[in-house]
């Protein structure tokens, strides 16, 4: 299911996280759970992966991380503020010390003006303090190319994270 990049990030993630003592959970909307299966496509990842919460829909995005109601309808589910807002909740509501986050239009509907089909935003947070933000605009490239380059994207931004600490 995963390519060969996607499995080598993964690894990185374990490895290094094993080195670093930190676990990690996902907040994941549009992959719905990917980075966490990827994570566990590797040996070892019972030491790093603390827990994946899927939150497709707002209610679950409220619910689960506590993403503020204001904020999706001021902002909408695929911003920097409800990733952000989602990475924040993913680490206060586990015993991770790194969290990711992806929201998305992975299409192949769905999409508008201000946000077509392909955008996505990431949002990370390390126990520490430090938040990260990415936004990709992947295009119409397709649903499952979609989703794997943001399984890609959280990955590296997972590695990123555990580099602080």
């Amino acid at each position: 299911m995963f390519d060969k990049q996607i499995l080598a990030l993964a690894q990185q993630v374990v490895t290094l996280c094993t080195e670093k003592n930190v676990m990690v959970a996902t907040a994941e909307s549009c992959t719905g759970g990917l980075v966490a299966g990827a994570i566990t496509e590797i040996p070892g990842s019972s030491q790093v992966l603390e827990r994946g919460f899927v939150t497709y829909s707002d209610q679950a995005k409220s619910e689960m991380l506590g993403v503020m109601s204001i904020t999706l309808k001021q902002y909408g589910a695929v911003s920097k503020d409800t990733a952000l807002e989602m990475a924040h909740g993913a680490l206060s509501r586990s015993e991770a010390g790194i969290s990711v986050s992806i929201t998305g239009i992975a299409g192949p509907g769905g999409g508008s003006t201000g946000k077509p089909v392909g955008l996505v935003h990431f949002g990370g947070r390390h126990y520490k303090g430090a938040m990260i933000h990415r936004q990709m605009n992947f295009g119409d490239i397709g649903r499952d190319e979609i989703r794997l380059a943001s399984v890609e994207i959280a990955l590296e931004m997972i590695i990123e994270l555990a580099k602080l600490g």
